[in-house]
């Protein structure tokens, strides 16, 4: 069984304040794109793990996907052994979600492969205990996402015939680092309500993260200004990571950026 795990990019993104649990209070939109992973899932006398493509960092007890495995045997009595193979492509520590997205097919194609018959709701419980943004890439299509990114609601928000470009300077922000700069407070306008006007999307619709980020590294801040000089109807990081995403009514032209960022274009 093979899929394509995509990334997201958060149309705004309020820190609204931090909460007992150490988590913080967000409130964002959430919209899948089309950079994608590849995942190969099938079954196996032993389970294992291979990756190729983008180098996966950390220690494999730490992979989201062996995780999602070990919580479904937690329920699961004797569940087969499995080989997964998993070609990565979206960038780490990019605000994409690409982690989050692997973690969240497997979810759902395990539940497939082992025919566990688990509702997309059972789906998202789990997803939630694997990571903020999880939940999401098991129904896969616009959501504003609330408290800690698990708390979805379905938006009316169509971007066909759209162009996205994505840029990333090659610079890994943490979580940790990203929420040390920012200052919760209330959004200014009400999201649902911006999100339904394009016009107002420059003006209103805003990552918090962007502020401190832009001061520490200038040059992501210079990526969002390109976009918007390329033509770029809405342009803003995503996430906490350092990726900056135009938006664009027809295919946006060919921009000279340093031959070290990563790049991808593609229609909506």
């Amino acid at each position: 069984m093979i899929q394509f795990p995509n990334a997201k990019i958060n149309l705004g993104l309020s820190i609204i304040e931090k909460r007992k649990d150490g988590y913080h209070e967000i409130e964002t939109c959430m919209f899948p794109v089309p950079l994608c992973d590849a995942l190969e899932i099938t079954l196996s006398n032993k389970t294992k793990f291979t990756g190729t493509g983008l180098t996966i960092p950390g220690k494999e007890k730490d992979n989201l996907i062996l995780k999602a495995l070990k919580l479904l045997r937690k329920d699961f009595n004797e569940l087969p052994n499995i080989d997964i193979h998993l070609h990565k492509a979206i960038p780490m520590g990019a605000g994409l979600g690409g982690g989050s997205a692997d973690a969240a097919f497997a979810l759902s194609m395990m539940n497939n492969l082992f025919d566990l018959h688990l509702e997309d709701w059972f789906l998202e419980d789990y997803a939630a205990e694997l990571g903020s943004d999880c939940p999401f890439f098991i129904e896969n299509k616009p959501k504003i996402a609330k408290g800690r990114g698990e708390l979805l609601e379905e938006v009316n928000l169509d971007l066909n015939g759209c162009w996205i470009a994505l840029v990333n300077p090659q610079i890994h922000i943490g979580t940790k680092e990203a929420y040390e700069g920012v200052h919760p407070q209330l959004p200014q306008y009400e999201l649902k309500e911006t999100l339904a006007d394009r016009s107002l999307w420059k003006e209103r619709l805003v990552n918090d993260f962007e502020s401190s980020i832009f001061n520490k590294y200038p040059e992501i801040a210079e990526i969002k200004a390109q976009l918007y000089q390329q033509g770029a109807f809405y342009a803003a990081m995503s996430g906490s990571g350092s990726t900056v995403f135009g938006l664009f009514d027809n295919e946006p032209e060919q921009s000279s950026w340093p031959k070290e960022y990563f790049r991808f274009e593609g229609e909506l």
